[in-house]
């Protein structure tokens, strides 16, 4: 029997409950990572195809970058190239859900298949090492003074540190709608302006700058977590006077029009995969929470989600 029938057959057994989802090895999963290279998404989505490999359910992993606007680039190609497929998955999470309000993509979301949800994870913000303000507080008086001088730099628009920025501005009493917010492609380069004293503060997920403010390359000055993280001596933005909390979460999407059967299996894939020594070795490494969400749970909270930051986005000018 030639490979590729073999598989097909071992697919639909799968699909009807006759063969456990180990008979799935052989698939050769494609991960879309609508993100540039070096960035939390990035990292996730190669941090869940090594725990995949791990889980030896398939034969591959291959992964295709396309940034841009907040992941709806990415997205748009993997709507318009992946239906059908149930090998696809595409890498998503707060960053995109706040990037379609703003940017009002002719692509929707709900085109793809919900598929689980993996992390969750806060910004922090930093300032460069050579930067004449020291804290957040600094920030914060020349933000009153003047908002448009005072350079905030990290992810597309609507990514949580931006939502963030516009929602310490409020509380501080300036006019968000005054920020002056630059948004990069990816992670990479939100670091390098960051290292290279071209934006006054930074934000992003704490795992990404970690290197840097362990080297003194950067200054860590607030956390958007309602408490301490742990083993982090960081404050947060509550402790100095700013009621702001907002968390960056992540997770995966299937393609569109895969049916129930192979949205539980891809599912069912994904979940094993997080048990596996790899994702929790990649879990300490980046300093992530376990969010895992899954199925019509997962789909819920997105809706949830788009709800909630909606409003907030509204509240603070930015929409």
């Amino acid at each position: 029997m030639r490979r590729d029938t073999f598989l097909k057959s071992l697919a639909a057994l799968a699909a009807t409950g006759a063969l456990p989802l180990s008979a799935w090895a052989g698939a050769n999963i494609k991960m879309m990572i609508p993100a540039n290279p070096g960035g939390g998404w990035d990292t996730t989505g190669r941090a869940l195809g090594k725990a995949l490999s791990e889980t030896k359910m398939t034969d591959s992993v291959s992964y295709e970058n396309k940034g841009g606007a907040a992941g709806a680039l990415g997205l748009a190609q993997f709507v318009n190239g992946s239906k059908g497929d149930p090998n696809a998955l595409m890498v998503m999470g707060a960053v995109m859900v706040g990037g379609i309000i703003t940017g009002k993509p002719p692509v929707s979301l709900t085109q793809a298949t919900p598929i689980a949800r993996l992390t969750s994870e806060y910004n922090v913000f930093v300032l460069p090492a050579n930067s004449p303000f020291k804290t957040m507080k600094d920030v914060v008086e020349q933000l009153k003074k003047d908002p448009g001088s005072v350079k905030w730099g990290g992810g597309s628009r609507g990514s949580t540190e931006h939502i963030a920025a516009a929602m310490i501005a409020r509380e501080v009493g300036a006019d968000p709608a005054k920020i002056n917010y630059v948004a990069f492609r990816g992670g990479g380069e939100a670091t390098a302006a960051i290292l290279g004293g071209n934006v006054t503060v930074g934000g992003s997920g704490y795992s990404e700058f970690a290197e840097y403010i362990k080297t003194g390359k950067m200054r860590a000055i607030a956390v958007t977590s309602a408490t301490r993280l742990p083993g982090i001596d960081v404050p947060t933005l509550k402790e100095q006077g700013i009621n702001v909390e907002i968390g960056n979460w992540r997770g995966v999407y299937g393609a569109p029009g895969i049916s129930a059967e192979q949205r539980k299996a891809l599912t069912d894939l994904v979940l094993a995969a997080l048990k596996t020594p790899a994702w929790n070795e990649a879990m300490k490494k980046n300093d992530w929470t376990p969010a895992v969400l899954s199925g019509d749970a997962f789909a819920k909270f997105v809706d949830d989600e788009f709800a909630s930051l909606r409003a907030t986005m509204v509240k603070s000018g930015m929409v």
